[in-house]
């Protein structure tokens, strides 16, 4: 994880004046930014990808998925016995920070379930940006968990 904690504070001392939302590029396995969650304190890097290696490094960004401010589903997915190690203390009305080279994006949880580990039917077009946050369930499972937790964050409303 020191790799991409290096990576992130490259981007943080020299962000690009030209990226924008829709001219950022990411690669495979790379570090390209980090996911916030005040109520566990902690900031967790974000991998591009979601093979083994990517994982063992921080939390993985489905590639398939957006990136935050394009308006649909951004799928992030983390393991339960690392960088989700609390995640069972998350709840309705916590709220995640995605900061990105071109900008922080802030998301309240408004629903969670739990599905089958094999039910692929929460990656799907919303309409609308929301934030997807998946993990392992049941939290302290010992092995393959055959269910996954997933969080449904939708971006924080700003007063102008």
């Amino acid at each position: 994880m020191q790799e991409a904690e290096a990576r992130i504070a490259e981007y943080k001392e020299s962000p690009s004046d030209h990226a924008t939302v829709d001219t950022f590029n990411v690669k495979e396995n790379e570090a390209f930014s980090t996911l916030e969650i005040p109520k566990l304190d902690k900031e967790i890097p974000v991998i591009e990808g979601t093979d083994a290696d990517s994982l063992s490094k921080g939390i993985g960004h489905l590639s398939q998925s957006v990136l935050p401010g394009q308006g649909e589903q951004i799928v992030l997915s983390g393991h339960r016995d690392t960088v989700f190690r609390e995640f069972n203390q998350i709840e309705i009305g916590d709220t995640f920070t995605v900061h990105m080279p071109y900008g922080s994006y802030s998301y309240v949880i408004k629903q969670t379930e739990i599905v089958d580990e094999d039910d692929t039917s929460v990656i799907r077009e919303m309409g609308e940006e929301v934030l997807v946050v998946t993990t392992c369930y049941p939290f302290r499972f010992v092995g393959n968990a055959p269910e996954r937790f997933v969080a449904y964050a939708y971006p924080v409303e700003t007063e102008e």
